[in-house]
């Protein structure tokens, strides 16, 4: 986590954290760029980016395997 959130960044771990509390199961990517208003391999990258900073974890190749690594606490709150 050495980088700063931004606002984009924030709301997609808000979106993932408050999809995967309501749903049992987190959003697929294509729902993450539909809720952050980006494309699919934009939105892969930003969960990359995500990811490579200690914010998101993902299972590459598996569908659906995004988990937030924040506390709930340091999660943005979902606009």
């Amino acid at each position: 986590m050495s980088r700063p959130l931004t606002r984009k960044q924030g709301q997609l771990l808000a979106y993932v954290y408050w999809y995967t509390k309501i749903h049992r199961i987190p959003p697929s990517e294509n729902e993450v760029a539909e809720f952050v208003g980006i494309r699919g391999p934009s939105a892969h990258q930003m969960i990359l980016r995500l990811e490579e900073g200690g914010y998101l974890s993902r299972i590459p190749a598996l569908p659906r395997t995004l988990k937030v690594l924040l506390p709930r606490e340091q999660i943005p709150e979902l606009e």
